[in-house]
């Protein structure tokens, strides 16, 4: 029976889970951090995607916390290190970048085009995405694309041929925010439809208050799945999170329930085209 249940394993589609373990704003410990992460890890979460912040949860230029948080779990885990350029703040796109140069970022975000956020506005510029493209490739790092609005998916297809972008391109489709796509299944389906064939796909549910709609993006083929703090603490009705590994262990569940399996960071580096980084 365990031989079986191991073929399984090994033959059914795994899912990609990505952890973003950090509402914005706020402040975080290294440690502490860390050790949820850790337990995320083991749990099943395969990516850990963070944004460049000071320790009192504050958008910087400055890498040096975040090299401390990175290098942390990456001493304790084998996730993929996945570093944001984007997040609302005055800083440039070059600012924005600069987590790049950090030598154990396999995977970053790449926002493909400006959109409300609330009620702030969100800069990408087509100049900022290709600047962010370039800056990327150069270094080795496989992006996420983070589209907001279906437009954005044909922004990444314009700037194609302005920089160097490696198929299958993985795009990020992101629900829920004030001012973008909304978490429905009519705009899952316009949203899903729009993906150039052969590109992969993720999605986020942002202020998540419910499963139903990640469980939608699963039976549709969804790559990848993000998780946690950053985007919503909601457990189940009336009940909330108190770690981001809470998160992770439902939402495991919910992916084995469908016969489908959580994705070990080996698989999901297989997955996104990663190859083996060195220090420089």
């Amino acid at each position: 029976m365990k031989s079986n249940d191991e073929k399984r394993i090994r033959e059914c589609r795994k899912v990609i889970i990505s952890l973003a373990p950090v509402a914005a704003g706020t402040p975080t410990d290294v440690e502490k951090l860390g050790e949820d992460v850790r337990k995320s890890w083991q749990a099943g979460a395969a990516m850990c995607h963070l944004h460049c912040r000071k320790p009192d949860g504050s958008l910087t230029p400055d890498t040096g916390f975040l090299t401390e948080q990175f290098e942390y779990i990456a001493e304790n885990t084998d996730m993929i290190i996945q570093a944001s350029t984007g997040g609302v703040s005055d800083m440039n796109i070059e600012e924005r970048c600069r987590p790049l140069d950090y030598w154990r970022v396999e995977s970053a975000s790449l926002n493909g085009g400006t959109t409300n956020l609330g009620e702030a506005v969100y800069i990408n510029s087509f100049e900022d995405i290709r600047y962010c493209a370039r800056a990327v490739y150069e270094r080795g790092i496989i992006p996420e694309i983070e589209v907001f609005d279906i437009g954005m998916i044909y922004n990444i297809e314009y700037t194609k041929g302005q920089a160097p972008y490696q198929e299958p391109v993985l795009y990020n489709l992101v629900f829920g925010h004030k001012g973008g796509m909304q978490p429905d299944i009519d705009c899952l389906c316009a949203f899903r439809g729009a993906v150039p064939p052969g590109a992969k796909w993720g999605v986020t549910h942002f202020g998540r208050d419910n499963w139903d709609f990640l469980a939608a993006a699963i039976a549709m083929g969804a790559s990848v799945v993000r998780i946690g703090f950053e985007d919503s603490a909601f457990l189940g009705p009336e009940e909330t999170a108190k770690q981001n590994y809470q998160l992770v262990e439902r939402l495991v569940r919910l992916i084995r329930a469908m016969g489908l399996e959580a994705a070990t960071p080996r698989e999901a580096r297989e997955i996104m085209g990663i190859l083996p980084r060195t220090e420089k």
